[in-house]
């Protein structure tokens, strides 16, 4: 129960797989939920679909979906119940923790609008389900057109039916370079050649070692195998040890060198080949989005991911965290610790048969987490790809050989101080993109998630945030008398 005798109001961030299950276990446990999503559709990354009604979807973009029941089902769940309220087009731009709480400030409408409509929520539990986006690390010419991240390709695909071109190498780490070939050949992509960077030793020490303990995980697996079923079927070659280490062209990308890498990813002298192709789409793992865990005043750990205990709770009370934003362990770990996040965070019950049986798919899914870590996780040696003139902060132009003297001229490496000074994370995009690498070529952990403000947002909507005109719409905790602020919001989206 909330402190105002109603039931408890859970605002979930995020309307991905974690999002989602949180959500329907949280009102399933008897809170009213607020579930936000910056996208104008449910499903995050993971679940990316064209914008058409979901009954209307051909068997071409159904193929290309994973685990699409599962998601039927969850945004079914959460559409239809009566105490769920899904706010879709909804940015939060900043996060507070207070005394008596937290505080969401949202905007709700097209990014571009003029009159995006200013929400504030001040619920009693909020559940942290931003996800993460690829990480990508930079090489000379991967700001050509044409030079993708894997999970833009794949969420192209999915989502508008496009091809990021016609001759295609995936590259990077991690299995999930193996759906995004498989996804792109069903379109009917040339994909030239799969490239894994991570060497035949290191695959071996994290897959084969103590292979029972994956007993719990067969689903995952069999799914890997069907990838690499495809792979078979379209004789795409799987390379192990090798990674594009430059890209060429004018206007557009028109070929790469590949090299082979040693056991730290330093590029094997006299081993560079040149392949001919319109476009390069890699993905070296992922990193979380923990802008708004930041705000909230969560701790992360030194691997830069929220730290949560074994009911998800944060450090921060009042605060759960779910889903990559805790470790990147696939879709199954996602669902799984959402469950939990959102029955824990709406006051449910521990010892249920349910909570028990999240708990056990849970601790199935971090053998997997901690597997890709070892198997796939990034060396070193990769900042000897960089040339001076390399661009690390696209936003800002920044190259390799401007942070690397700016390092000399201050005798800082704090990524703050490089920050200011360089411009390096200051463009559009906050870091997003570039602060992994930078904090990488600095040798110091990364601190530039921490931004008040969490996304770009206009003045004009800052100044209405603090003087809210009619139109906005203020969520407080429930119990709210008729005439003080709206209880929920006004809008409960439909598919």
């Amino acid at each position: 129960m909330s402190a105002a005798g109603g039931p408890r109001h859970v605002a979930v961030v995020g309307a991905g797989p974690a999002g989602l299950a949180a959500a329907r276990a949280a009102a399933e446990a008897g809170a009213r939920v607020t579930l936000l999503d910056a996208a104008d559709q449910t499903g995050g990354q993971y679940w990316r679909h064209p914008a058409e009604p979901l009954d209307h979807l051909a068997p071409d973009d159904l193929s290309v979906q994973h685990g699409w029941r599962t998601y039927r089902a969850l945004d079914d769940a959460v559409r239809t119940h009566p105490r769920v309220d899904v706010v879709t087009g909804a940015q939060v731009w900043a996060a507070e923790q207070h005394d008596d709480g937290q505080r969401l400030h949202v905007l709700v409408g097209l990014p571009d609008d003029l009159d995006r409509e200013a929400l504030t929520l001040a619920p009693d539990a909020v559940v942290v389900a931003t996800g993460a986006h690829d990480r990508t690390l930079p090489f000379p010419g991967w700001d050509l057109p044409g030079v993708t991240t894997a999970g833009a390709a794949q969420a192209l695909v999915k989502g508008d039916r496009v091809a990021v071109g016609d001759r295609v190498v995936v590259a990077g780490a991690g299995p999930f370079l193996l759906p995004v070939a498989a996804t792109l050949a069903a379109r009917g992509t040339s994909v030239v050649e799969v490239l894994e960077a991570s060497s035949a030793r290191a695959l071996a020490r994290g897959w084969l070692t103590s292979p029972w303990r994956l007993s719990g995980s067969t689903a995952k697996l069999t799914e890997l195998a069907g990838y690499a079923a495809t792979h078979v079927r379209h004789r795409i070659p799987y390379r192990i040890g090798s990674a594009v280490v430059a890209a060429h062209g004018t206007t557009h990308v028109e070929a790469v060198t590949i090299a082979r890498l040693d056991a730290g990813w330093a590029p094997v002298p006299g081993t560079e080949r040149t392949l001919e192709v319109d476009a390069v789409c890699v993905s070296h793992g992922f990193t979380p989005r923990l802008e708004i865990a930041i705000a909230l005043g969560t701790r992360i750990t030194p691997s830069r991911f929220v730290s949560v205990d074994d009911r998800q709770r944060t450090s921060s009370p009042g605060v759960w965290a779910a889903g990559e934003t805790t470790g990147i362990g696939g879709v199954d770990a996602a669902l799984a610790e959402g469950w939990l996040a959102g029955h824990d965070a709406a006051g449910g019950d521990p010892a249920t048969p349910d909570a028990r049986r999240a708990v056990k798919r849970r601790r199935a899914t971090r053998e997997v987490a901690a597997r890709l870590a070892r198997a796939h996780g990034i060396r070193p040696g990769w900042v000897s790809w960089l040339r001076d003139d390399t661009i690390v902060c696209r936003c800002e132009e920044v190259t390799a050989g401007r942070l690397r003297e700016t390092v000399a001229l201050t005798a800082s490496t704090d990524p703050v101080s490089v920050k200011l000074t360089s411009r390096a994370g200051l463009g559009i995009c906050q870091g997003r993109m570039c602060s992994p690498a930078v904090s990488a070529l600095l040798g110091a952990p990364g601190a530039l998630e921490a931004r008040p403000v969490v996304t770009p947002v206009r003045l004009g909507d800052l100044a209405r945030a603090g003087s809210p005109p009619p139109t906005s719409r203020t969520t407080t905790s429930p119990g709210t008398r008729p005439g003080d602020e709206h209880p929920t919001p006004e809008r409960k989206d439909t598919p």
